[in-house]
């Protein structure tokens, strides 16, 4: 399985005391992601799968990503990418999904960075990865995601993204 690990765009400030799982991606973040959506529509990017954080901001930003392509499923929620989980348990959740060709995982750092080094070495902090917002990792998953041996394809910036779409 080829697994593309997608951080959610910018979203809106945190509010004091507020709910931080309603957080939208702000309009300058909804039009960087549709940018980046296209670029990585150009660049060849196909999923059989999209999965995402219940949280707004990342579910924004999967919609935003399915609506870039005419035969993708729309996103699904995957409880085990909201925030706090443990990327040991994000990575067996991605068990059933790993007899799928092309998957998209949206959500939050620091979790994502240590799901991408959980499927590469098997520990969340054996690789030191970073996702700026919107910025997206590549991985092949040859096996199972929670035993490590996945293969580095590549981890462009969200500049990188929207500059594909041209």
């Amino acid at each position: 399985m080829i697994l593309y690990i997608l951080r959610h765009g910018i979203a809106e400030d945190a509010p004091v005391g507020g709910d931080d799982g309603a957080r939208k991606l702000t309009p300058k973040g909804r039009e960087k992601m549709h940018a980046a959506a296209e670029g990585m529509r150009n660049f060849g990017l196909k999923f059989d799968s999209i999965l995402t954080s219940p949280l707004a901001r990342a579910t924004e930003t999967a919609e935003i990503v399915a609506a870039a392509y005419a035969n993708t499923p729309p996103p699904q929620v995957l409880p085990a990418l909201a925030t706090g989980v443990p990327a040991p348990e994000v990575a067996a959740a991605l068990r059933s999904f790993a007899k799928q060709k092309h998957v998209m995982i949206v959500g939050h750092e620091p979790q994502l960075s240590a799901v991408a080094s959980m499927v590469l070495t098997g520990s969340p902090t054996g690789a030191h990865l970073e996702l700026k917002k919107g910025g997206c990792v590549a991985v092949h998953v040859p096996s199972r995601p929670d035993k490590g041996g996945a293969q580095l394809l590549w981890l462009l910036t969200p500049r990188q993204l929207r500059t594909l779409r041209k």
